[in-house]
């Protein structure tokens, strides 16, 4: 990296950074209080409510939002007459998955092969430690030139919707001239990029029910209609034959046009077996930046262990709806519950409930903010010009702030690049990115209250 004050700051702060993720990492911060205790979450906020405190930060607050979660707040006042900008992380994650499946345990940070593992280390505890580093940097280099606002959500990967009905009731507590979203990532480690689209989302539980009771397979299957085939042809109704999402009504051809993602490159981010068939049809940016995708998340039916020669009586699933940018997430997910009306088999009973829902994303890349942001990306990276990417997953907050502040400037940076593994087994982070990324977040920072 270009040798810089501030470059050196950050490069100073990087073992404290590490010892500060490592006790972020180790709250168990899943928002599935069935899973998780609420203790772990509330004890993750109450550590990012401290370390605002400790910099300074003003008004700090846990916010208690109706989803029964809470988000942290603070503000750091910056000159007279400056800017606001507003910095944004969350800090709760997905659950581990198979804890056995981790070389190392999920809730401790661990290095290894020059990457910081443990569950939430890019996405997005390492995004709240960015925003604490970029701030500490310009701290010692001549002071935080504009005003600061920073929001830690406690729920963003439910997709209950909890900070966005809180900020929609107190419209005033989030206003910025400009957001810096810190949940997204690089299109590859040492490539900087903004995030230019969202796909919105939208969550359904389907339950199927065909039966009084389960029966014995020998004595009434063939003429008994079993609820887990009845589910299984339904949700296999959501594909075409090449994978493609089909939801009756929902279109499914656009194109994107901007960086492109190589087939091989994506191929081997996401670890696709030798001789397995990637989905869908045109290319692949197409497909995860710019087209709906639906996934079955999971199913409710007896486990292969102990599974027992009876004909299921009911089954159930929850099933993830991406939605492009132009595309109402409300809209789809009526179109969905249609669909798996429509498509429900042998007259069987179907029910679906409505677990989650946000709205797709599209910036304006042509703003002020995003000139500011590529000159620093630029001293960040030397060598490098910064790029624009789609994501394919989802951040339901962004819709709700370009809502409620059409003339604020929103950019979405972040630390989960392809090697990050996030939501999956050994989520790690790169150190290298970390540094880089918090270097470009505060002289943008710098260069945004120049401009």
């Amino acid at each position: 990296m270009s040798s810089n004050p501030v470059a050196e700051t950050v490069a100073s702060l990087m073992p404290r950074a590490k010892a500060e993720l490592a006790e972020l990492v180790a709250f168990k911060s899943v928002a599935d209080f069935d899973q998780y205790p609420k203790s772990e979450s509330e004890g993750a906020a109450n550590w990012i409510a401290d370390a605002l405190r400790t910099e300074g930060f003003q008004d700090v607050a846990l916010l208690d939002t109706p989803d029964g979660t809470q988000s942290v707040y603070g503000f750091l006042p910056g000159p007279e007459g400056a800017k606001t900008v507003l910095l944004y992380a969350h800090y709760d994650v997905q659950p581990p998955l198979d804890e056995t499946a981790w070389t190392t345990p999920p809730f401790e940070l661990v290095e290894r092969d020059g990457r910081w593992y443990g569950r939430g280390s890019a996405d997005c505890k390492g995004g709240l430690v960015m925003h604490l580093l970029a701030l500490r940097a310009l701290k010692a280099n001549g002071g935080v030139p504009v005003h600061v606002k920073v929001i830690a959500e406690g729920s963003e990967e439910q997709g209950t919707g909890g900070l966005e009905r809180y900020a929609e009731a107190h419209p005033e507590l989030l206003s910025a001239d400009t957001i810096v979203i810190g949940d997204a990532g690089n299109f590859r480690a040492g490539v900087p990029t903004v995030t230019a689209t969202l796909r919105g989302m939208t969550l359904v539980r389907v339950q199927v029910d065909t039966l009084e009771g389960n029966l014995h397979s020998g004595q009434f299957g063939g003429a008994a209609p079993d609820a887990l085939a009845a589910l299984i042809r339904l949700l296999d109704s959501l594909r075409a034959k090449d994978g493609s999402t089909t939801v009756d009504g929902l279109a499914g051809e656009a194109a994107w046009d901007g960086l492109q993602y190589g087939e091989q490159a994506f191929r081997e981010d996401a670890k696709v077996l030798d001789g397995v068939e990637l989905i869908g049809s045109g290319t692949v940016a197409d497909r995860v930046w710019a087209r709906p995708a639906v996934t079955v998340l999971g199913i409710d039916c007896p486990p292969v262990v102990g599974a027992t020669p009876s004909v299921q009586a009911s089954a159930r699933a929850l099933i993830s709806l991406r939605v492009p940018p132009g595309v109402d997430a409300a809209e789809a997910t009526k179109l969905l519950e249609a669909h798996i009306e429509a498509h429900t088999p042998w007259g069987a009973r179907v029910s679906t409930e409505r677990i989650g829902q946000g709205q797709a994303f599209r910036a304006d890349t042509s703003s002020p903010a995003y000139a500011s942001m590529a000159e620093a990306m630029a001293v960040a990276y030397p060598g490098r010009e910064m790029q624009s990417a789609g994501m394919g997953g989802s951040i339901p907050l962004c819709n709700t702030l370009a809502s409620l502040y059409p003339e604020t400037e929103i950019l979405l940076i972040g630390l989960s690049e392809p090697e990050a593994q996030i939501h999956a087994v050994n989520e790690s982070v790169s150190p290298d990115e970390l540094e880089r990324l918090s270097v470009a977040e505060a002289l943008f920072l710098r260069n945004y209250a120049a401009s």
